[in-house]
């Protein structure tokens, strides 16, 4: 089954690695004997459905993520294998979606209001008001 990351971008079957094993957790007697834990890995380096400049957004953003040039990642969320590749597909291409994003633009820096700056050193200063009676007064 092929993986929709967006309506430009289709991951094929054929580039999907999928190995499965045994799930930690509870289960009973069946979680001795199901590979319902899924792990789904994406080689991004020899994909052909990436653009070069795509390829390099997504290494420059997800560079910590590869391990030996492919995208993995896990899904043992739910006993049932199937659940588990669902999960998995929706995370591989949340993630891919994710790092072919455009990039938010930067924050403007601001400036605190004069209202703003004039309520904080009231409160400043009844603060200090407050603090300065509990002292012990000067012994004379």
């Amino acid at each position: 089954m092929d993986l929709e990351v967006s309506p430009a971008l289709t991951i094929p079957a054929s580039e999907l690695d999928w190995r499965f094993s045994r799930s930690s957790g509870p289960g009973g007697q069946h979680v001795n004997t199901s590979d319902s834990r899924v792990q789904l890995s994406w080689n991004v380096r020899d994909s052909a459905v990436l653009s070069g400049s795509q390829r390099t957004v997504l290494v420059r953003r997800l560079g910590s993520r590869f391990i030996s040039g492919a995208i993995t990642v896990t899904a043992s969320e739910y006993r049932s294998q199937l659940r588990n590749r669902e999960i998995a597909l929706a995370k591989l291409a949340d993630l891919v979606a994710g790092g072919l994003a455009p990039e938010a633009p930067g924050r403007r820096a601001t400036k605190p209001t004069r209202g703003s700056n004039r309520r904080r050193l009231a409160a400043k200063e009844r603060r200090s008001a407050t603090k300065q009676q509990r002292r012990r007064p000067p012994a004379e």
